[in-house]
């Protein structure tokens, strides 16, 4: 046990750096996402758009990030994470500033999306995942947790942060803000910070890479674990996602001020960060199925009172203070699963497969809501599937099977 806690100290004293750079890049990438519901109503306003044409962007840019992630992770695989990390945070930057330029064209708007999207991919979550899981190895679980703080520190920051300057500068001087000041920040941590153990490992032993215990590309596709993972993974974030993207409008149009629902999300964004830090710890002592499974399906609460209770303060209080607690595990969830269950042979691939069809969901889900929306004119609709599917995805994390035990393969394939 004394050994155990001694490894884990050490790897923290020298992997604390890779999860702040981690925590920073995960912030980043989310920061326009989390920004979308804010620039609905003024985007509404100057051009005239319908909330679909508003909401499909974060789909076109989630789509181009689906289909790209599983070539991307063999890329991590090949390269490691600085060497494509770094760049990728430049062209971010570029790319959400390119936003301030939009003239009113549904075409040009669209091309936007599909450019941020290919350059978006760059900074996903399979960089800074592998980056931390390559860096940590018994405290994996509470490092993926601190990692993955990063979304809810957007969803924390960006609502008042980015009202207050869209009503102060406008909406297109607030893009530039965020490209410019939060890229800035999240470049300077990862030029200093960000390694993982490509950097680290000498160029002979990296051909070890190959023996590490895991499934095979082959076998992955027939595991019907990593299957159930995918599919509530992917249930989940398609409507908590909608549901995120709208959830401003949803609180605005039901008469709360915009500075007070601008709070409520950040109040959300709060309970994130201590929900991916709580989950980090239950991972490590729990069966992991479980703590997600509880995760998963609470969130149908969230649905439930934006249904009944919607003009409820302390209920929404209470919803929106479990939806952030939920939605700020997810990620991290869905990244320990995949290991576990798969493993780390090809584990760049598979969680880039896996993180491909998150991000589809996520871009398919604020779509959904939106076309919902414009075609009944209102949310119900939308808000009682996302009850129900929080629910199913729930279920099936349940129902998962006992985790392989990897140590132990590893343990006897060393000794071979």
């Amino acid at each position: 046990m004394a050994t155990g806690e001694t490894g884990a100290s050490q790897e923290w004293k020298r992997g604390w750096p890779v999860v702040l750079a981690a925590v920073a890049g995960f912030s980043f990438f989310s920061v326009v996402i989390s920004a979308t519901g804010l620039f609905i109503e003024p985007l509404e306003r100057d051009f005239g758009w319908d909330r679909a044409t508003l909401s499909m962007g974060p789909a076109i840019a989630t789509a181009v990030t689906a289909l790209l992630s599983p070539f991307y992770g063999a890329l991590i695989d090949r390269f490691g994470s600085r060497r494509l990390g770094i760049p990728g945070v430049v062209t971010t930057m570029a790319a959400t500033c390119m936003f301030a330029f939009a003239n009113g064209s549904t075409t040009q708007w669209i091309v936007m999306w599909i450019v941020f999207g290919l350059i978006l991919t760059s900074i996903k979550s399979t960089i800074w995942t592998t980056a931390v899981a390559g860096t940590f190895s018994k405290g994996r679980g509470l490092a993926l947790g601190l990692a993955v703080t990063g979304p809810a520190i957007a969803q924390t920051l960006v609502p008042p942060l980015g009202n207050m300057l869209i009503e102060s500068f406008g909406w297109r001087a607030a893009y530039v803000w965020f490209g410019l000041g939060w890229g800035g920040v999240t470049l300077l941590l990862c030029w200093l910070f960000l390694h993982d153990a490509h950097d680290r490992q000498p160029a002979g032993d990296k051909s070890r890479g190959g023996a590490l215990p895991g499934l095979h590309r082959h076998e992955a596709w027939r595991s019907r674990a990593l299957l159930q993972v995918a599919l509530s993974s992917f249930i989940v974030m398609m409507m908590t996602i909608g549901l995120a993207i709208h959830l401003f409008p949803i609180l605005t149009e039901a008469g709360v001020a915009r500075s007070e629902a601008a709070w409520l999300l950040s109040l959300g964004g709060i309970a994130g960060i201590v929900g991916k830090l709580v989950t980090g710890a239950l991972l490590d002592r729990f069966r992991p199925n479980w703590t997600g499974s509880l995760t998963m399906g609470v969130t149908a609460v969230t649905f439930v009172v934006l249904i009944w209770f919607l003009h409820s303060m302390p209920a929404l209080i209470i919803a929106l203070i479990i939806n952030g607690y939920a939605a700020g595990s997810k990620t991290q969830i869905t990244a320990f699963l995949t290991a576990g269950y798969a493993g780390l042979r090809n584990f760049g691939m598979i969680y880039g497969v896996m993180s491909a069809l998150v991000a589809l969901a996520s871009g398919l889900g604020p779509w959904l809501a939106g076309k919902v929306y414009d075609v009944t004119g209102g949310y119900e609709p939308f808000l009682w599937t996302g009850a129900i599917g929080c629910v199913v995805g729930g279920a099936l994390l349940l129902a998962l099977p006992p985790m392989p035990r990897w140590d132990q393969a590893e343990s006897v394939s060393s000794s071979a």
